[in-house]
């Protein structure tokens, strides 16, 4: 990853003074970066192709199909840039909402399109806080007999508790964020953080 652009990008995500549509660009930018950075992890295999001079060069196609799932409802803001990359992509949603008293994530929506065990899945959730949300959608996906080595899970920001939370629970699970934080504050927010990244993307603040 390019940590300038990165750290470029996430500044302007960070800034409380960031306009919604200077905060979506940014964070549309920055799923491109981590759509590279997923790339590097998955399974290809080697062909070969005939070019218009028709002479033969070596390449890579993937191996497995991928499948995209995106936690509601903020995982939506990354899906465009992943499906751009990967069109004949599936694509899951799965839907938990937070308890403000609690911080504990209920599953409120879960619709997965068929996945295969071999299938190589994407798990996007721009906020790692607790890891709650992420380890109950990682659930759901390896009780469908996903191995946890198909798994990527992809994220903007994240605090130490919630990577270290997922660490635990799902430790073959393979994460990615662009940035990470060291805690939560007493409502179990990231701090210093960006606030609530699907209030900020979609102006619902």
């Amino acid at each position: 990853m390019d940590d300038k652009l990165i750290q470029l990008l996430t500044t302007k995500l960070r800034d409380k003074n960031t306009p919604m549509a200077e905060f979506r660009a940014a964070a549309d930018k920055l799923a491109l970066v981590l759509v590279h950075q997923a790339a590097q992890f998955l399974h290809v295999k080697q062909i070969t192709v005939t070019t218009p001079l028709e002479q033969s060069a070596q390449g890579t196609e993937l191996r497995e199909n991928i499948v995209l799932v995106p936690i509601l409802r903020s995982g939506l803001a990354l899906l465009p840039a992943f499906l751009q990359y990967f069109p004949h992509a599936r694509v899951g949603f799965v839907g938990l909402k937070r308890d403000e008293k609690t911080a504990i994530a209920h599953l409120y929506y879960k619709k997965l399109p068929p996945i295969k065990a071999e299938d190589q899945v994407l798990v996007l959730d721009p906020m790692i806080a607790t890891g709650g949300s992420g380890a109950s959608t990682l659930k759901i996906v390896t009780e469908l007999g996903i191995r946890q080595e198909q798994i990527i899970f992809i994220g903007v920001i994240a605090a130490t508790p919630g990577i270290e939370e997922i660490n635990h629970e799902f430790p073959h699970v393979k994460v990615i964020v662009a940035c990470r934080d060291q805690k939560l504050n007493a409502a179990k927010y990231i701090v210093p953080g960006l606030g609530d990244f699907g209030d900020r993307y979609f102006g619902s603040e």
